[in-house]
């Protein structure tokens, strides 16, 4: 994880409200977990009076249901975020997403507002999209997203000790208007500076200044290249900020099935050693970033494949995987479960040798375009974390 902090602070004193709008997609979807900062110095502050000392929590509502709302649809590896405290313009957004090599740009809202008499820092995201952008403990912990897709908000460790929050409780956040949140739980964000996450419909509410970062991923491209893409996209003026993760490790370091991987280059690698010898983790790397359903569609793909990896339910009924110390049948949604899957299939397929890899990528989806984009993909990661 690269975390960096700008360290300036910028002030506006009238609310400025928020469209909660859809993040600008581009091309084949791709994976990864948010690993930077926005920069706790570049969020505007929505003034407002203190609105005293913390209000005591209401008591928590009995347990719904468990269903998922917020679907864990792939892995999006960021590598550049564009930050604006005055907001980026949609044009800009759309500029960025249609700049050559960027496979998908996601815009967050955010601002400084209250709760109770401290002031917090805040995102606003739609909860869908984000998931796959956040770092790899957060994505797979299913409550936490169901909590946040259905109107509730997420924190740092660090923030729920601070405004002594509990999970199940509802709190008043006061921006623009004040706004009677669920809390769902805490997480790491990854995002330096950042102490709340809220759904895109309760940013617009709270007055959230609207696209004050975008996230990039550009995996084939150089992070040179990257920005200069961008810089003919948004001009001089806004901040770019590098969130590539640093070379990981190029051996696994004896992961077995009772010690997780933490970070998706560990859980790639670990997966390819474990399932597949012979197999590189590159190729789990590719597949992750890329859709292996329709390459234009941003959800479950058209062929009803869903998941960090873009499984079948048919394939998955044969070929899910429970792996890394996971509990309960085999998860589609769960990476620790569906990239060591995907390294079986791959295996099977015979994608262990040199000779036979393309012939299991084309298994993994039927399309030669696919397979040539994998393998691109896969010679990239190879070059700059080999």
């Amino acid at each position: 994880m690269v975390d960096s902090d700008m360290g300036r602070l910028w002030w506006r004193r009238t609310p400025q409200p928020a469209a909660a709008g859809s993040p600008a997609w581009r091309g084949t979807a791709v994976f990864g977990a948010v690993a930077g900062v926005l920069g706790a110095g570049l969020m505007h502050i929505i003034p407002g009076p203190p609105r005293g000392p913390v209000v005591p929590p209401a008591a928590p509502s009995p347990p719904a249901a468990v269903r998922t709302v917020a679907v864990f649809q792939r892995i999006v590896l960021p590598d550049l975020a564009v930050i604006d405290p005055a907001g980026v313009s949609s044009a800009d957004v759309r500029r960025i997403a249609k700049a050559p090599g960027v496979r998908q740009a996601l815009p967050l809202d955010g601002a400084q507002i209250y709760m109770g008499s401290q002031w917090v820092s805040v995102i606003g995201v739609n909860a869908q999209l984000y998931r796959s952008w956040t770092s790899l403990s957060t994505a797979s912990n299913e409550g936490l997203w169901n909590g946040l897709a259905a109107g509730g908000f997420m924190a740092t460790p660090a923030a729920q000790h601070r405004l002594r929050l509990h999970t199940g409780s509802t709190y008043p956040v006061t921006g623009a208007s004040t706004v009677d949140l669920p809390y769902a739980g805490a997480a790491s964000l990854g995002i330096k500076g950042i102490d709340m996450v809220v759904a895109a419909r309760d940013s617009a509410e709270l007055g959230l200044v609207h696209h004050v970062a975008v996230l990039i991923s550009a995996p084939g491209l150089s992070i040179a290249k990257l920005k200069r893409e961008v810089r003919a996209a948004v001009g001089h003026g806004p901040e770019l900020v590098t969130l590539r993760a640093q070379s990981p490790a190029t051996q696994p370091a004896g992961f077995s099935t009772n010690k997780r991987p933490v970070t998706y280059f560990q859980l790639f690698q670990a997966s390819a050693a474990m399932y597949c010898p012979g197999l590189p983790w590159t190729v789990l790397a590719a597949i992750g970033q890329i859709e292996s359903g329709d390459r234009n569609n941003p959800g479950v793909s058209s062929a009803g494949a869903m998941g960090p990896m873009q499984f079948l339910p048919s394939t998955w009924a044969r070929w899910g995987t429970v792996a890394f110390g996971e509990k309960g049948p085999p998860n589609i949604m769960d990476p620790y479960d569906a990239i060591p899957s995907a390294a079986r299939y791959l295996c099977a397929a015979g994608g262990a040798t040199a000779a036979g890899l393309p012939k299991a990528i084309f298994a993994y989806n039927h399309a030669d375009w696919y397979v040539a984009e994998v393998l691109a993909l896969a010679r990239a990661y190879a070059h700059d974390f080999g």
